[in-house]
């Protein structure tokens, strides 16, 4: 296998919001719309159709009828071990859960007033990385957009933070192997047939690249697809992942329960969900906000965040003022250039990206 992703990131970003909706995949520049009164969708959410396309991670539940709660067009979904990895490393921020429509009301469990989908009757999720918006110019565009864009994405180099890093997500690292293994388009051919240009290169898979395989069915149990054995605790959730306002209090709960699961089965460790639970609540002490807000506790915070609260929380509430006040401002002020990310994520102690050049 061999992509070409110099100047494109298309799996780390929904640009949905650079062609036309009418499937001519003309540009047309608009850029992502998120309204100020607080009802219309958050700035972490993208414009495309719950489930209209994804991971292959993810394409089992948009086959079989259950759209996400979110409109995150490439959810990635996380593992067990690294859900924990991140929380260990402070990086609880960086994650939020994705929960799905019932099917039908054989797996529902009534929450919220919604038909949740359920696994004996716990609520059923994924683990995954947030995308805030930020300002990119992928596929040779000249100018930069708002999207939203993986947390861990710097959007000047478009290159992965944590690329190579022994916490870099498993779906990530196997991407688009297990697409093309299962016969399943890639973002690569989406990017190719919306903007041109070669993207995948060669789509002959080894056996290294595919790893392990995707984890579905029964294996996938208590290893990437978590279950919540108390429904109630959900109240609240699910209506403010729609809306697209989480709390951080919102992603503890789920996160704790995804790092206490056991692998094949519905047992949660108690004592490892409350380890789970103070440790999310730890690292994000300070983020008071929810997802749509432009509170930002920590936006004067300087170089070198502590381990406990690492850079990954103030940035998120950093990008996410700054689209507000661009969204609301009045002058017609033009996108930032993508450079603001070195005020934003490095000094605040994000790695940085080597640059295209560095690997050639």
């Amino acid at each position: 296998m061999e992509v070409h992703c110099d100047g494109c990131a298309g799996c780390c970003m929904d640009w949905t919001a650079l062609i036309e909706r009418d499937g001519d995949g003309s540009e047309n520049g608009t850029e992502l719309e998120c309204g100020a009164d607080g009802e219309s969708d958050s700035a972490e959410a993208g414009l495309s159709e719950p489930g209209s396309r994804g991971r292959f991670g993810d394409s089992d539940a948009d086959a079989t009828n259950r759209p996400p709660f979110d409109s995150d067009a490439n959810f990635v979904p996380l593992t067990r071990e690294e859900v924990r990895t991140f929380l260990d490393r402070g990086l609880a921020a960086a994650m939020t859960p994705r929960f799905w429509h019932a099917r039908d009301e054989s797996e529902a469990v009534e929450i919220d007033g919604h038909a949740v989908a359920a696994i004996a009757d716990r609520p059923v999720f994924f683990v995954g990385l947030r995308k805030p918006p930020k300002p990119v110019a992928p596929f040779g565009r000249a100018e930069p957009t708002w999207l939203p864009t993986c947390v861990f994405l710097d959007p000047t180099t478009l290159q992965c933070r944590i690329h190579g890093d022994e916490h870099f997500p498993t779906e990530c690292g196997a991407y688009p192997a297990h697409n093309l293994e299962l016969d399943q388009e890639t973002e690569c051919e989406r990017v190719e047939d919306a903007f041109g240009g070669d993207r995948l290169v060669d789509d002959r898979v080894t056996d290294d690249e595919i790893a392990d395989g995707p984890l579905l069915g029964l294996q996938a149990i208590g290893e990437k697809l978590f279950c919540h054995p108390q429904p109630t605790e959900l109240e609240g959730v699910i209506d403010r992942l729609e809306a697209g306002t989480l709390r951080p209090a919102d992603r503890a709960e789920c996160l704790a329960v995804a790092s206490a699961s056991s692998s094949g089965t519905l047992a949660v460790s108690e004592s490892h969900y409350e380890q789970g639970k103070a440790r999310a609540l730890e690292v994000m002490d300070g983020d008071t906000g929810n997802d749509s807000d432009d509170d930002d506790a920590d936006g004067d915070a300087a170089a070198g965040e502590s381990e406990t609260r690492s850079w990954v929380g103030p940035a998120i509430r950093e990008w996410i003022r700054r689209y507000r006040h661009h969204q609301q401002s009045t002058l017609g002020d033009a996108t930032p250039p993508a450079e603001l990310a070195v005020d934003i994520e490095e000094a605040r102690g994000a790695p940085e990206t080597p640059g295209w050049d560095a690997l050639e």
